[in-house]
């Protein structure tokens, strides 16, 4: 399922009101009942700026500055124990955070569940909790068929329109914005699409690993 999320709902959103230049990428979380401490990069910003940015927030009680990679920082959530959010919805019906996307524009959420019923305890979880959520895609994995790579229908469209429209090209004829504006979808939502749809092409063609 892909879902999206106002940008000051999940908790980390908040440093967009210090840095609304920063993009938050969470690192792929099967989470636990009982303990969610995500795993996330920052990009964006300086390190010193970063580490002011996340001082305070509800639901937080430390954020720490575990490595860095040229100009991306990776880092480190702890939460409240009685904190009710979005990856506690998502660790309450086991459901796997594949990709989560976070600018200032708002979070793109790319999640797995082993059940149709894990991913309608999720949805329930958000409403009771009050947790806005906009679902904007929900899609079966089929195995491996001809050529199909375990790619989601979402995953095909968007490869398949940013090769017809020449965004693999040399120079590039279509920007990354112009592609998701004819999706409908926003540029984090596209990207992660194109990323996701990259590995399983790579791991279905290139490697003998699955997805």
């Amino acid at each position: 399922m892909e879902f999206t999320s106002p940008a000051d709902e999940f908790p980390l959103g908040t440093v967009f009101e210090n840095l609304p230049g920063v993009t938050i990428e969470l690192e792929r979380l099967i989470p636990h009942e009982t303990l969610i401490i995500p795993y996330f990069w920052v990009r964006g910003a300086e390190a010193e700026d970063i580490e002011a940015a996340f001082e305070a927030h509800t639901g937080v009680v430390s954020i720490d500055l575990i490595d860095s990679v040229e100009n991306e920082y990776l880092m480190r959530a702890e939460w409240e124990e009685q904190y009710f959010g979005i990856l506690s919805a998502l660790a309450q019906s086991n459901i796997a955070v594949l990709s989560g996307i976070g600018t200032k524009d708002g979070w793109d959420f790319e999640v797995r569940g082993e059940s149709r019923e894990a991913i309608s305890e999720f949805r329930t979880n958000c409403q009771n909790h009050d947790i806005p959520i906009e679902i904007t895609a929900v899609h079966a994995l089929l195995p491996i068929q001809g050529d199909s790579y375990e790619l989601t229908d979402t995953q095909r469209e968007a490869l398949v329109l940013a090769y017809e429209r020449g965004y693999f090209d040399s120079p590039r004829e279509v920007s990354l914005e112009e592609i998701a504006d004819e999706l409908g979808i926003t540029q984090q939502s596209l990207s992660s699409r194109l990323r996701r749809g990259h590995r399983r092409l790579i791991a279905g063609t290139l490697t003998s690993q699955g997805v």
